[in-house]
C-alpha cells in the first residue's frame, strides 16, 4: 500500500497529472474546431507543462545540496530535466507562430516564479492575481497553440472559447484556493481570503453558468460539444459543492485536476456513440 501511495504521490508531484489535464484541454480544441490532431504539438505541451510546473514548484529547492533532497525530489529533478530536453526538441520543430506564443507563455511561467525585472516580487506574490495568471496561461496554451497554425484571424468563436477556457480554469482553481486558505499569507489576497469560502463557491457557480450561456453565442453550435460541456460543468459544480478547507489529500490535486481528462473522455464517447 505504501508503494502505491508513493507512486501516486510521485505521479502528482512530478506534474504528470496536470500535464495530462492541459493536453486534454488542448486535444479538445482540436476536436471542437475540427482540426486534425498535431501530436508533435501535444507532446510539446505535455513536456512543456511538466517543465514549467516543476520549475515553479521546485526552483527554490533546487538550490539545496543534492544530498539533502529526498529520493522523490531527486527523481523529479532528473525527470524534469529530461522533460525539458524533450520539450525543447518538440518546440524547435514547430512553426514560428507557435514558438512565439510558447515563448510568451514561458515568460509568464518564468516571472510567476522569479522576481520581475526591477522588482523583488514575482507574479505569484502580487495581490489577488495568482489564479488569473494561471488561467490566462492555460487558456493560451490550450486554445491558441492548437489553433495558431490553422487560422488566419481570431474569430468570435475563438474569443468565446478563450473566455470559456479561462473561466473554467478559474473555477477549477477555486478548490485549490480554498484548500490553501490555511497556508496562504494574507498579502496574497486570494478569493477565499477576500470574500470567504461560501461566497467563493457561489462565484464559481456563477462563472459556470456564464460558461454555459457563452456556448449559445458560438456561430457553429455543435450538439455533441454542448452535451459534453454540460456534463463537465455539472461535474465541476459537484466538486465545487464538496470543496472545503479540510480536504482529502487527493481531492483537488487528483480529482479536480482530472476534470479536463474526463471532459475529453466524454467528448470522445459521444463522438463514437451519438
Amino acid at each position: 500500500m505504501s508503494f502505491l501511495k508513493n507512486s501516486i504521490d510521485l505521479y502528482i508531484h512530478s506534474s504528470v497529472h496536470v500535464a495530462l489535464a492541459v493536453v486534454s484541454l488542448s486535444a479538445l480544441t482540436f476536436f471542437e474546431f475540427k482540426i486534425p490532431l498535431d501530436y508533435d504539438l501535444l507532446f510539446f505541451i505535455f513536456f512543456g507543462t511538466i517543465t514549467g510546473y516543476n520549475f515553479v514548484k521546485y526552483a527554490g529547492i533546487a538550490k539545496l545540496k543534492h544530498s539533502s533532497l529526498t529520493r522523490n525530489l531527486r527523481i523529479i529533478q532528473v525527470f524534469s530535466l529530461l522533460c525539458f530536453l524533450a520539450g525543447a526538441y518538440f518546440l524547435i520543430i514547430q512553426s514560428i507562430s507557435v514558438i512565439t506564443i510558447a515563448i510568451i507563455l514561458g515568460l509568464f511561467t518564468l516571472f510567476y516564479a522569479v522576481p520581475l525585472l526591477g522588482s523583488k516580487r514575482n507574479l505569484r506574490s502580487l495581490s489577488g492575481i495568482k489564479i488569473f495568471v494561471i488561467a490566462l496561461s492555460w487558456a493560451g496554451a490550450t486554445v491558441l497553440l492548437p489553433l495558431v497554425k490553422s487560422i488566419d484571424s481570431l474569430t468570435s468563436d475563438i474569443f468565446i472559447e478563450l473566455l470559456q477556457r479561462f473561466l473554467l480554469v478559474v473555477v477549477l482553481m477555486l478548490p485549490f484556493e480554498v484548500r490553501d486558505l490555511k497556508y496562504d499569507i494574507p498579502s496574497l489576497s486570494t478569493l477565499p481570503q477576500q470574500i470567504g469560502v461560501e461566497k467563493t463557491k457561489i462565484l464559481g457557480y456563477i462563472l459556470l453558468l456564464i460558461i454555459l450561456v457563452l456556448e449559445f453565442f458560438q456561430e457553429e453550435f455543435v450538439v455533441i460539444n454542448f452535451l459534453s460541456l454540460v456534463f463537465i460543468l455539472i461535474l465541476t459544480g459537484g466538486f465545487l459543492l464538496k470543496t472545503k478547507v479540510a480536504q482529502g489529500p487527493y481531492f483537488s490535486s487528483f480529482w479536480v485536476e482530472s476534470v479536463p481528462v474526463f471532459w475529453l473522455m466524454i467528448l470522445l464517447l459521444l463522438r463514437n456513440f451519438v
